[in-house]
C-alpha cells in the first residue's frame, strides 16, 4: 500500500504570545492573547464561526505537578468556542507538534475544511523546585526508575558520552548558547532577549556536568495559536499559506539502562525519516529547522540525527557556521527554546509561528532568505517520543 505523500493541509494564521515568566497572566488571558494574535494574521480574515474544531496541547495539568483536571473546555470557556468540538493533546515535549499533527490529519481525512490548534503552558506560578520534581520525573518510585536523576543529568550523560567518542568539546555547546541567544535578541516573542559570550557560557555554573547554566532552557509561561485549512481552500484566507508537507512520530525507550547508546535520538532518525519521505524531500532540502533545544548537547545530536551531517561532525558541521543565521541552515532562528523559552504545550505550535514568519517573508531582521522549505522538530522526554513536521512555501 503506497504511503502518503505531503498532507493536502495548510496553514492559514499563526500567532503567539511573548513568553516569559507571565505572573500577570492567567491561563486562559494566554490562550486568548494567542487566539487573538493567530485570528490577525489571517490576510483576508476569517470568520470565527467557520472553524470547524479545536485541539488543545498542553502537557502539564492533570498529568504533572498541578494535578488539575484539564479537558478541550481549558480551550473552549476562554475564546467561547461552544459547542464545538476540541481535543486535548499530551505527548511531553512534543505536546503542540501532536495537536498540529493530528488535527491536520484530521482536515486531511476531510472531516473538517477549517480547526484551530492552540498549545500553551503555564510553567512559572509554583515554586521552582515543584517545577523540577514534576517535569524530571524525580518523584516515580518504580524499581526500573533511575531515582534522583534530573533532566540536566540525563542529557548530561549524553553529552559526556558524545565528547567521549567524537572529542566534541564543552565549547561547542557554548557556540550553540551564544547562537540561540543572538538570535533571540531579534525575536519580540523571546524569554531571553539578551546577548551571552562563550566565555560566561563556559564560566557559569554547572549544572550537571558538562551542562552549565547557559546550556539550559529556561522555565516558561506562554502560548501559541495557528489555523490549518483544507488546501484546495487556502487562498480565501491567505495568499501566502504554509503547506503541510510531511510529518514523522517516533519513540524509544525513556531511561538510560535501555537506551542502545548515548550518542544519539534514534526516534529523531526515524522520525526525520518518515516526515522526509511523506514531504518526497531529504535533509539536504531543509533551508530552516526549528530545533528542540531543551539543552545545547540536544541541538548539536539533532544535527546528526536530522541528516544534516553525518554522525559524530556535528560540532565540526557548527564550526563550519552551517546553523547559523547566515549559514547554510540556520537552526532556531527564534532563539529556540534555549532563549524563547520551552512553555511545553505551547513549542511546537510556536516554532510554526517562526515558520510562518520567515516562509511568507515577514521575519524582519532575522530573516532567512530564499527558504522555501523548513521543519519543525520536537524531542519528548530523553528522545523517548520525537516528532518533525515539515512546511513549505509551496505544495508537493
Amino acid at each position: 500500500m503506497a504511503k502518503q505523500k505531503g498532507l493536502p493541509v495548510a496553514v492559514v494564521g499563526a500567532g503567539m504570545i511573548k513568553f516569559g515568566e507571565l505572573f500577570g497572566q492567567s491561563y486562559e488571558d494566554m490562550i486568548v492573547g494567542a487566539y487573538r494574535a493567530c485570528l490577525k494574521s489571517v490576510d483576508k480574515g476569517v470568520d470565527e464561526e467557520d472553524i470547524e474544531a479545536g485541539w488543545l496541547g498542553t502537557c502539564i495539568p492533570g498529568t504533572g505537578f498541578r494535578r488539575e483536571i484539564l479537558t478541550g473546555a481549558g480551550l473552549a470557556e476562554p475564546i467561547r468556542f461552544f459547542p464545538k468540538p476540541v481535543s486535548r493533546m499530551e505527548n511531553a515535549c512534543c505536546t503542540g507538534s501532536d495537536a498540529v499533527r493530528n488535527a491536520a490529519f484530521s482536515v486531511a481525512a476531510g472531516v473538517y475544511d477549517l480547526v484551530l490548534v492552540i498549545g500553551a503552558e503555564k510553567m512559572r506560578d509554583i515554586p521552582s523546585r515543584d517545577s523540577l520534581i514534576a517535569q524530571t520525573g524525580i518523584m516515580y518510585h518504580s524499581w526500573w526508575h533511575p531515582r534522583g536523576s534530573s533532566a540536566p543529568q540525563r542529557f548530561g550523560s549524553l553529552a559526556t558520552a558524545h565528547m567521549d567518542k567524537f572529542g566534541t568539546k564543552r565549547e561547542h555547546l557554548a557556540m550553540i548558547a551564544v547562537k540561540n541567544h543572538h538570535n533571540g535578541t531579534m525575536d519580540p516573542y523571546t524569554h531571553f532577549n539578551f546577548e551571552i559570550t562563550v566565555e560566561q557560557a563556559l564560566n557559569a555554573p554547572i549544572i550537571s556536568w558538562p551542562l552549565g547554566l547557559f546550556d539550559s532552557c529556561p522555565t516558561t509561561d506562554g502560548a501559541a495559536a495557528i489555523l490549518l485549512a483544507r488546501q484546495d481552500r487556502a487562498k480565501e484566507y491567505t495568499d501566502k499559506p504554509l503547506y503541510f508537507l510531511g510529518s514523522g512520530l517516533a519513540t524509544d525507550p525513556m531511561y538510560l539502562p535501555w537506551k542502545k547508546n548515548f550518542i544519539e535520538f534514534p526516534a529523531t532518525q526515524a522520525a526525520a525519516k518518515a516526515a522526509y519521505e511523506m514531504a518526497g524531500i531529504g535533509p539536504d532540502d531543509v533551508d530552516i529547522a526549528e530545533l528542540h533545544d531543551c539543552f545545547t548537547i540536544t541541538e548539536l545530536l539533532t544535527y546528526e540525527d536530522m541528516g544534516f551531517c553525518k554522525k559524530g561532525e556535528g560540532a565540526k558541521w557548527l564550526e563550519e557556521g552551517h546553523p547559523m543565521l547566515d549559514g547554510s541552515k540556520p537552526c532556531n532562528p527564534s532563539g529556540g527554546l534555549k532563549a524563547k523559552g520551552h512553555p511545553i504545550g505551547a513549542t511546537g505550535v510556536a516554532q510554526i509561528c517562526e515558520l510562518w514568519w520567515h516562509l511568507r517573508g515577514e521575519a524582519e531582521e532575522r530573516q532567512v532568505k530564499n527558504a522555501e522549505i523548513a521543519c519543525t522538530h520536537n524531542l519528548g522526554g530523553l528522545g523517548t517520543t520525537v516528532l518533525v513536521n515539515i512546511f513549505g512555501k509551496e505544495p508537493r
